[in-house]
């Protein structure tokens, strides 16, 4: 008790040394976890993105010419057709599972006097899996509907509240109640076999099964929409990019454009998309880690620069005290408990300061949104950090800023009396 009493009466004729060291203590250990939580942010907003399809799947879209080919001049447009489709499933069985399609159209959805806007999507079974639909009641479309055209559809939840008329958040038993129920695509009947979860920040399309949609909406074209399929035995980046570059020339071939021409067939392969993603993860934890440790080496270099200063501002001190029968160990003793004392007080409102700055970036920008004009992506999400990673880092620093307080509390211990009593 009489060791803290001494140090708190220190700390209090040395206000100015007390703050500085205590303030490069803090800043160190609030800056590693503001910048943590930053990077965290950015990472989970990613992530999210990419957990909403399906690693193992492709998607494959016509684009335009760039090249000229075969006496054809570049800038012709290229849409896919059902053949392409087959070629897909036949041709690359050795890696490709199961193929689709998607079909899209507007149309005005009615149930008696309410209607909803929307873009109503003709797809495959395969769909679902591939951009991880999430069904609240009913079923999605399955290989019968596609079979037989069926005209069926699937809506969100959010479509399903504005048909049945309702203002105000309703119960699962009567979202479900729209089940069986015939609404009108325009002048045709169909029937609601699913309502599905709709993403919070996304765009919300209604369902159908493929043929139905394009036999109706699409009869006068070859256009079959854009080409999707999961496949598997492709593990490394390389691979991915020999198949590709196989299947790019194939459909290039197919359509008389440049084997060569990525333009002309356009391909989202979520595989290396996450590859790269995953890859832009490790370098921004890696950068963060790089630039909290500097930061907290910098505050650890000012406890040692400030416990350098107390040493020689206290020289005469300690001299009195080792000539009246001090031992150098009392001395080293009281310098470590203040650094250690100074260092913990000071980590832990570092600590509790980041913390807060985490959450109040988590309260603003971390509800904020950006609309791509197809889907509406967060950008920064749950931008926030373990409690046992600020502990640690707490505890690095104090362990660090003891470390540092070592070195002039052994040459202040060493000190002789004569020499201390001189020193000016």
């Amino acid at each position: 008790m009489e060791l803290l009493n001494e140090i708190w009466q220190t700390a209090r004729r040395n206000k100015l040394r007390t703050s500085l060291t205590g303030f490069a203590v803090a800043w160190g250990i609030f800056m590693l976890i503001v910048l943590l939580g930053a990077g965290n942010g950015l990472i989970n907003a990613n992530i999210k993105q990419s957990d909403r399809f399906l690693s193992s799947s492709m998607v494959v879209f016509g684009g335009w010419t760039s090249k000229p080919y075969q006496g054809l001049k570049e800038g012709r447009d290229i849409r896919l057709h059902e053949s392409d489709m087959e070629i897909t499933a036949k041709e690359f069985s050795q890696n490709v599972d199961e193929v689709g399609a998607q079909y899209n159209t507007s149309a005005t959805i009615s149930l008696g006097q309410q209607y909803i806007s929307t873009s109503i999507s003709g797809v495959y079974p395969n769909h679902t899996k591939i951009n991880k639909v999430e069904m609240l009641h009913g079923r999605f479309i399955n290989e019968i509907d596609v079979k037989e055209s069926r005209k069926v559809l699937v809506v969100g939840n959010k479509q399903a509240k504005e048909l049945l008329n309702s203002q105000f958040t309703m119960h699962d038993a009567q979202l479900a109640s729209l089940i069986g129920q015939f609404v009108n695509v325009g002048t045709l009947a169909f029937k609601v076999v699913g309502i599905y979860k709709e993403q919070e920040n996304g765009r919300s399309d209604a369902f159908s099964s493929y043929t139905a949609i394009k036999r109706i909406f699409g009869a006068n074209t070859d256009d079959a929409g854009r080409i999707e399929f999961t496949f598997h035995g492709l593990p490394t980046e390389k691979a991915n990019e020999d198949f590709e570059r196989d299947y790019r020339h194939r459909l290039n071939a197919e359509h008389q454009a440049h084997p060569e021409d990525e333009d002309a067939v356009w391909l989202w392969n979520r595989f290396t998309q996450n590859l790269q993603m995953e890859q832009g993860i490790g370098i921004i934890r890696t950068a963060l880690w790089i630039v909290g440790l500097f930061t907290l080496l910098s505050g650890i270099v000012g406890v040692s620069n400030i416990m350098l200063i107390t040493v020689k501002e206290r020289t005469h001190e300690f001299g009195i005290r080792k000539a009246i029968g001090a031992k150098p160990w009392s001395i080293l003793r009281l310098i470590i408990v203040e650094s250690v004392i100074i260092t913990t007080i000071f980590g832990y409102i570092g600590m509790l300061l980041g913390i807060f700055a985490n959450e109040y970036m988590d309260a603003t920008i971390g509800h904020e949104t950006i609309d791509t004009g197809l889907f509406k992506a967060t950008m920064f999400l749950d931008p926030t950090v373990g409690l046992d990673v600020c502990i640690e880092a707490t505890m690095v620093m104090i362990i660090a800023g003891t470390i540092a307080g070592l070195i002039p509390a052994f040459k202040a211990s060493r000190i002789r009396p004569i020499e201390a009593l001189r020193a000016d």
